[in-house]
């Protein structure tokens, strides 16, 4: 969350700020009610400060002309402390919706096509054959069952079976391994149900409550495992010497996706339910920037492993998210869709998510406490990089090889074969 007083310090950096990332700006407003509130304290503590002199004055019994006039004090203080929490409350709730300024690096572009490709790796597979996207190889298979989803769950949810089951699950224990063995992350297995102010914390509310699922007692299903990772500090003071704490978290994640209308319908792509690795990161302000060069290099370390062409993209502003300072987002090549698959979002929030969940550290015995900066970067989407393994690694029979980091975590296996083949 903004702070007011950097608000009142600099309203055109926060205006510019929405303005880049297509926001509506609450600044205006929030800096009128904030005039109108420290008028109206000033008032208060001028009641109270007359209410005080009036009550000394009084020597023995009041007269009623004394208590009519402390009455009409304390009506005026009491009134003016209503209508000050009325506008406080409304500020603090408008700074909820102020959007993080996207970091002076950031490119600045409209939409997603001023993003800016910063690398690419490895060269897109050539086939003898007309590559199958993954859902026909998926059906070949007998990997994927959407008809029986549906019928369970309604649209966008998926079944995997057998050997496509097995595929997700090693491609998760596979992710946890390598970040918790070779990258110093230490794992959390975390609740799927999280309170309204851990939403709140990591700025997925209020803005985006309605891609949000909400139970009747105001839990939230989690949209990612960046929540209640994030949130385990909140109202914390750590340990300066302690920082960067590194952790890393299987989840499923649920959304609404309530904007998707329309958009990838078909597949293994963006469904309401899916699997996700989540590397979450707490560092000194000095070097969060530099943290999130490390957090995109190691998810992008997954995809070299597999053996998956890809390219990273600067996100520019019109493109980057509401709380997001500055991103990177990892795509895989599909070539059976021809398309480019996000399987890593890698963000850095500066202190905007840690005010918000009032996440400190202190730097040095005696010293004030400070924000950390967090960050946070899938490590990877799993339905995603599963579409990604099977288009690249098919066979023109439908067969679909295991690349060999999988292979231990799949018992051996190395190819998926179609049924009877």
């Amino acid at each position: 969350m903004i702070p007011l007083q950097a608000l009142r310090d600099d309203p055109d950096h926060f205006r510019r700020g929405a303005e880049l990332k297509h926001e509506a700006s609450p600044v205006d407003e929030i800096l009128e009610l904030d005039v109108r509130a420290r008028r109206l304290r000033n008032e208060v503590e001028s009641a109270q400060a007359e209410r005080r002199r009036a009550s000394s004055a009084i020597r023995g019994a009041p007269t009623d002309e004394q208590r009519t006039q402390l009455a009409e004090l304390k009506a005026r203080m009491q009134s003016g402390e209503a209508e000050l929490g009325e506008l406080e409350g409304r500020i603090q709730s408008l700074l909820l919706y102020v959007p993080n300024p996207p970091h002076e690096s950031a490119p600045i572009g409209p939409d997603d096509s001023g993003n800016v490709p910063i690398r690419t790796w490895g060269e897109a597979p050539h086939f003898d054959f007309e590559p199958r996207p993954h859902f026909e190889l998926g059906d070949r298979l007998g990997i994927f069952d959407f008809e029986r989803a549906a019928k369970i769950s309604g649209a966008r949810f998926a079944i995997l079976r057998g050997e496509g089951a097995r595929l997700q699950r090693a491609l998760i224990a596979w992710m946890l391994d390598v970040a918790t063995r070779e990258h110093g992350y230490t794992e959390i297995l975390p609740p799927y149900l999280v309170r309204r102010e851990c939403m709140v914390g990591t700025a997925q509310l209020p803005k985006f409550e309605d891609d949000a699922y909400r139970t009747d007692d105001d839990l939230f299903l989690v949209p990612t495992a960046e929540v209640p990772v994030t949130n385990l500090y909140r109202e914390e003071i750590l340990d300066g010497a302690d920082l960067p704490i590194c952790h890393v978290a299987y989840t499923a994640c649920w959304r609404r996706e309530a904007g998707a209308a329309g958009k990838d319908t078909r597949g293994y792509i963006r469904l309401h339910q899916f699997d996700k690795v989540e590397m979450v990161r707490f560092t000194h302000p000095e070097t969060s920037l530099d943290d999130l060069e490390l957090l995109t290099h190691q998810a992008e370390s997954l995809l070299q492993r597999l053996g998956i062409h890809y390219r990273v993209l600067s996100m520019c502003t019109g493109d980057m998210g509401f709380a997001q300072w500055k991103k990177y987002d990892v795509e895989a090549w599909a070539p059976g869709m021809q398309r480019w698959l996000e399987v890593s979002s890698c963000s850095a929030f500066g202190d905007f998510q840690a005010r918000r969940a009032n996440i400190r550290y202190r730097p040095a015995v005696g010293e004030r406490p400070r924000f950390v900066h967090t960050l946070n970067g899938s490590g990877l989407a799993v339905p995603r990089v599963l579409d990604a393994v099977l288009e690249t690694y098919q066979r023109e029979d439908g067969s679909v090889d295991i690349p060999e980091p999988l292979r231990y975590y799949m018992g051996g296996v190395d190819r998926l074969v179609p049924p009877g083949a």
